[in-house]
């Protein structure tokens, strides 16, 4: 599996600091918010050439690759999945132009989390709510593969303000119903910890794991994360013996602390890998 960290952590004048210290600790992957990673650009959607350029560098001037990016409606005004078919096509508009960013610099995974734009409105039933929305996530599935890239859907507790594919088996039988290659499920561990479920996450591995195409490693409200190593580190092993090769991502927001907070929670991560084998010789967490 590929250590990864999101970039909504730190600020920009910070990136190179956190590079620093994820490539000290062997993390090879970087998780983008694109108005953070281009910030130097007009539009961190269609970043101009140099822009791209100096932000590729810096970040593979430390080992690290793009393996994610998230905010993927940032900036998209009026956009809702269930709220009529001008703000469905608000959120479609803006999710192509996310697909074809990730397209341009090979991202192979989206996160689609959006809570605010995916509530169902009342009177709307359920099982329509599935249908309509399925039929949208084909569609941007082929756009998707024709891009080279994944769209993960994920869980987002009602706490976040959803009601639409609150736990991870709502999201993984979704994702089942769309039926397509270019959309997958993503493990969240803060939502797993808000629904009260965090201790089921290594029984349930070997079940979703043919579905999964990211994993968050977070803490409820994106506190600093992981907050605890130990309890993490038998979840990592289960990925690992599951044969799960792709990225496992700090998401966690900008603490009050700024970088130190970024450098204790990529050594808190690291642990939990040392812990679980993932460098090849296991360590006491």
């Amino acid at each position: 599996m590929k250590l990864s960290m999101s970039n909504i952590a730190w600020a920009p004048e910070e990136r190179l600091e956190a590079y620093a210290a994820m490539a000290q600790a062997r993390f090879t992957g970087l998780e983008i918010a694109p108005g953070l990673f281009f910030h130097a650009s007009s539009d961190p959607f269609v970043p101009d050439e140099a822009t791209a350029r100096d932000a590729l560098a810096e970040m593979g001037d430390h080992g690290l690759s793009l393996v994610s990016m998230q905010s993927l409606l940032f900036g998209v005004e009026g956009a809702g999945l269930f709220d009529g078919e001008e703000a469905r096509a608000a959120l479609v508009t803006g999710m192509q132009r996310a697909i074809d960013l990730a397209g341009r610099f090979a991202i192979p995974n989206l996160v689609f989390g959006s809570p605010a734009q995916r509530r169902i409105p009342d009177g709307m039933e359920m099982a329509r709510a599935v249908d309509e929305a399925a039929e949208v996530f084909r569609k941007l599935g082929d756009r998707a593969c024709q891009a080279g890239t994944c769209i993960t859907v994920e869980a987002n507790p009602a706490a976040y303000g959803t009601n639409f594919l609150n736990t991870l088996g709502e999201a993984t039988d979704f994702v089942g119903i769309v039926d397509h290659a270019g959309i997958a499920a993503i493990l969240d561990l803060g939502a797993m910890h808000m629904n009260e479920s965090f201790d089921t996450v290594p029984a349930l591995i070997a079940d979703t794991k043919t579905k999964l195409n990211h994993v968050h490693v977070s803490e409820p409200d994106l506190a600093p994360a992981p907050a605890d190593p130990h309890a993490l580190a038998p979840i990592l092993a289960g990925l690992e013996k599951a044969g799960y090769s792709k990225a496992v991502s700090i998401e966690m927001r900008r603490d009050d602390s700024g970088i130190e907070a970024v450098k204790s929670s990529i050594a808190a991560l690291a642990k939990a890998a040392r812990a679980a084998g993932i460098f090849g010789e296991r360590a006491d967490a």
